[in-house]
């Protein structure tokens, strides 16, 4: 089931990047009305905050593997001070 969800999750995240990258190009093309632009915007700024809570979930997923004092290899909760 975590399986799924993850899957499903990864979906969303580069179904949402893939929607921002096309806001942002027709953005740049300037050929929207003032209202569109808003529009595009504001939908741009949701997707932007989805794609973050998306990308620090999948942080905090992340283990790292390390060799322990006596030899044998475990994994810990990676955190991002740790010295590789």
């Amino acid at each position: 089931m975590a399986a799924e969800k993850s899957t499903a999750s990864i979906a969303d995240f580069e179904k949402s990047l893939d929607e921002l990258e096309k806001l942002v190009n027709d953005l740049e093309r300037g050929e929207l009305s003032l209202e569109q632009s808003l529009t595009a915007f504001e939908r741009g700024v949701k997707l932007t905050r989805e794609c973050q809570q998306s990308l620090k979930t999948a942080e905090q997923r992340v283990d790292q593997l390390v060799q322990s004092s006596d030899g044998a290899l475990e994994t810990k909760p990676f955190t991002p001070d740790d010295s590789a």
